[in-house]
């Protein structure tokens, strides 16, 4: 033990306490550090727009909130089932139903704080040394840093520019080996707005068939969110799959409730038993009164839904217009999400000096591509949940920056 390893006090050395090896391996989302830095330059006096963190610029809507005020005037201030109350999980089911036409039993929902409760324990369940997890890259971060904590070797599955960062079914099929426990597969995607069409989905399902020893989790939270005419295409759909295939959805996107915590999975029947002891033993249960602003928020009106889509909608095509006109820029059409994933190696600068100068020289926040995998470096993330007239002031101090 180095000498750095140990502290005196009142004479006596005291040995350090370390956190197991594996605390080495977890990394971050480094969209909290900008918003952290972003947040305290704004503290300091400077205008700071923020296109880097990836949540809604609007409220959640008044019947939701309005659901959980209720609850807690009615007294629901206790512990809830580990899985969520059942109103919670059937009303999940229902909107599967109304939505992909897919039964599911209310007992094979599971309500969890949010959309990365479900991707940890679906990791945690099939990660260990020896084995295999594929997931996509540039992809959300979580996914590389969670396999890495197991001590599984990660596998990226690399999203290219040229296929509009979608996947080739082929090319992940290709990629399994005996050691392969889990796929992980997200569209529409986070960071680069990609949307994989059904007849390369189709070919992923038929495919996966030779390989009953791969379990799947299919992240979905931006399935509302599709421009174009775009048809989501859920992998609940898919049949042969239902006994390995784990999807994860939520309320934060969809609702603009990113602060409430809301997410759920579906979990095959020979897996929500454990998926639930994971829950007893990490955060017991989900509050009340967000439950019951989940369901007001499935079974009551949809027009904040689709009016938000329809602002993103717009926003979408005026970055995409406007990043294009920025030298060293280009931009493939997001084709869901809110997000736009501009290459920038022309300028010639690391996607990470990037990102720190336009915050520190022109006060616009953005994300390194290389904050979601090595296949990010010459990308940036720009989240287009701002108003129209932020993302152009943006744009210009970018163009001035440059």
């Amino acid at each position: 033990m180095s000498s750095s390893d140990k502290t005196t006090t009142f004479g006596r050395k005291i040995e350090m306490i370390h956190p197991v090896a594996a605390f080495d391996r977890i990394g971050e989302e480094n969209a909290f550090a900008v918003l952290a830095r972003a947040t305290e330059l704004a503290n300091q006096g400077r205008d700071i727009i923020n296109l880097g963190i990836g949540q809604p610029d609007f409220k959640t809507p008044d019947h939701i909130v309005e659901a959980a005020a209720k609850a807690l005037r009615d007294g629901h201030h206790g512990y809830t089932p580990a899985n969520g109350i059942v109103e919670c999980r059937e009303a999940v089911a229902a909107d599967i139903m109304a939505r992909r036409g897919v039964t599911i039993d209310p007992d094979q929902v599971m309500i969890v704080p949010g959309g990365k409760v479900t991707m940890f324990f679906a990791i945690l369940m099939f990660g260990e040394p020896g084995t295999e997890i594929i997931y996509p890259n540039p992809g959300f971060p979580i996914y590389e840093s969670v396999i890495n904590f197991t001590g599984s070797k990660p596998v990226p599955m690399a999203l290219h520019e040229a296929n509009n960062f979608s996947f080739s079914a082929d090319e992940v099929l290709d990629l399994i080996t005996p050691a392969t426990r889990l796929l992980i597969i997200n569209s529409p995607a986070n960071p680069t707005g990609g949307y994989v069409p059904r007849e390369e989905l189709d070919k992923l399902a038929a495919g996966l068939e030779e390989h009953p020893h791969v379990a799947i989790m299919s992240d979905e939270i931006y399935d509302r969110m599709l421009y174009d005419g775009r048809e989501h295409v859920s992998m609940l759909e898919y049949e042969s799959l239902s006994d390995r295939l784990i999807l994860l959805n939520g309320w934060s996107k969809t609702y603009a409730m990113t602060g409430w915590r809301m997410g759920y999975g579906v979990w095959p029947k020979g897996l929500i038993e454990p998926a639930t002891r994971l829950s007893i033993n990490c955060h017991s249960c989900v509050n009340a009164a967000a439950q019951f602003a989940g369901i007001a928020a499935l079974t009551g009106p949809q027009d904040a839904v689709d009016e938000m889509v329809a602002a993103f909608d717009e926003r979408r095509r005026v970055i995409m217009r406007e990043l294009n006109q920025i030298a060293g820029f280009s931009c493939v059409e997001p084709a869901g999400a809110f997000y736009a994933f501009p290459n920038i190696s022309e300028t010639g600068i690391s996607a990470r000096e990037l990102q720190d100068r336009l915050l520190n020289e022109a006060g616009v926040a953005l994300i390194a591509g290389t904050s979601f995998g090595a296949q990010g470096e010459g990308y940036v993330r720009f989240s287009y949940a701002n108003s129209t007239e932020n993302i152009l002031t943006a744009i210009e101090r970018i163009k001035a920056s440059l």
